[in-house]
């Protein structure tokens, strides 16, 4: 086991609800970035190897500064904290391939089912119990995923498939997060993780590699480390204070965070299916969220 300090879960939810606000503001800003890069030439696999070895340094550097003792970094969670890390890496990884080929703001509506996921996938793997009331917010959420993707249509592009696996991903990654919390220091669990993406991403990131052109772009490749290593250092520590079905819904203010970036740099305005679709989503989100602030979180029946 790690001698690393595991701090105990702690009911205070207004807290963990603030942590998880400016996590996803960080992540929009990773997200905003890695669009302006690929835009820019530069590859998606590079971007996210630099997303990792940034998160793996500072991670790094936090765990072993009481000293670079092996026992520091052990776990006796280490295939779950493995698989944590899989899920955030693989999510990231084909999350920045998507960017090249889809606004953000579709990116972002799609990834919105997470909370709906967290609430499906919540009752079997944390015994969050979902009610009639819920299961009707997930198939609602559904619907929304169907009207921003148009499936059938000529707008669906399979890159939105990239994006659909990024939701179901990070929905398993927020639960396995609350079950570890608590139990798995969040400096572990973060080192872990770049650890993870680093050594997978390395091969590809040097066969790609490609320089940047201007010194913005230097900045914001190596800032991509640093934003990622932040937000989820937040989005870890957020889960001491609050449930997965309390912390989720709040992901929503992710896309107004891309909206306005996304308007402001480029001047893209989603169109009505896009705002129709999310609104859905998000509605159906909202209504979980009622339900479980209703009925407790543990408890909730509808």
């Amino acid at each position: 086991m790690s001698r690393v300090a595991i701090p105990a879960l702690e009911d205070r939810a207004s807290l963990g609800i603030a942590m998880m606000l400016v996590a996803w503001l960080l992540f929009s800003m990773i997200d905003t970035s890695v669009k302006w890069l690929v835009l820019a030439g530069l590859p998606a696999l590079q971007l996210a190897f630099m997303r990792y070895v940034g998160h793996f340094v500072i991670s790094t550097w936090l765990v072993g500064r009481g000293g670079m003792d092996v026992e520091r970094f052990k776990t006796d969670r280490l295939g779950l904290v493995l698989i944590r890390a899989y899920l955030l890496t693989s999510s990231t990884a084909l999350n920045f391939l998507a960017l090249l080929y889809l606004p953000l703001t579709v990116t972002a509506s799609i990834m919105f089912t997470s909370p709906i996921l967290v609430c499906l996938l919540g009752w079997p793997l944390l015994g969050e119990r979902a009610g009639p009331w819920r299961i009707f917010g997930i198939l609602l959420g559904f619907i929304g995923v169907l009207v921003v993707m148009r499936p059938f249509g000529a707008e669906f592009h399979w890159a939105m498939l990239l994006s659909l696996h990024n939701a179901v991903a990070m929905a398993l990654y927020s639960i396995l997060t609350r079950k570890l919390s608590g139990v798995v220091s969040a400096e572990i669990m973060q080192f872990y993780m770049g650890l993870f993406g680093t050594a997978v991403l390395l091969p590809v990131a040097i066969y790609y590699w490609t320089p940047p052109a201007t010194a913005l772009d230097w900045v914001l490749m190596v800032l991509l480390g640093v934003f990622g290593w932040a937000g989820h250092e937040l989005l870890t520590r957020a889960h001491r204070f609050a449930t997965a079905n309390t912390l989720m819904p709040y992901a929503y203010f992710f896309l107004l965070f891309l909206s306005i970036s996304s308007y402001v740099i480029w001047g893209h305005i989603p169109d009505t299916a896009t705002l129709i679709g999310a609104g859905i989503i998000i509605g159906s989100g909202l209504l979980i969220w009622i339900r479980t602030r209703k009925q407790g979180p543990q408890r909730a029946q509808g």
